[in-house]
């Protein structure tokens, strides 16, 4: 079946890096976008980034752009979200998410999610 695994969240200070992965199983990354996504306490999800692995076409949020990149390996089966500069209103749980062939930025057009990893910055 279809799995989602995010990894490599922490404590980091401001300005810090952390990069992210989502181990996916179960599907053939190919044909698939893998989206990131994050919620801080209070707020809703919201859309960060999202990669479609087929041509890695990419997508980032204004509040990333320039801070954040996302990459994937297919034959590891892994994308990952390399986190650059990191500010405190970055923290949040970061989720990865799949849908068929095409990024957005929408919550409800993912089909299937990942258990989410914590990502606090705080000096």
């Amino acid at each position: 079946q279809v799995q989602l695994v995010e990894s490599g969240g922490g404590l980091v200070q401001p300005g810090g890096s952390l990069r992210l992965s989502c181990a996916a199983s179960g599907f053939t990354l190919d044909y698939y976008a893998i989206g990131w996504f994050r919620q801080a306490p209070g707020k809703e999800r919201e859309g960060v980034s999202c990669i479609r692995s087929s041509d890695g076409s990419t997508y980032y949020a204004d509040s990333v752009k320039g801070r954040f990149t996302i990459s994937r390996d297919n034959a590891k089966h892994t994308v990952y979200l390399q986190m650059n500069s990191l500010k405190p209103e970055d923290t949040a749980v970061y989720y990865c998410a799949q849908r068929e062939y095409y990024c957005s930025i929408y919550v409800p057009d993912y089909n299937y999610w990942g258990q989410g990893t914590q990502v606090t910055v705080s000096s």
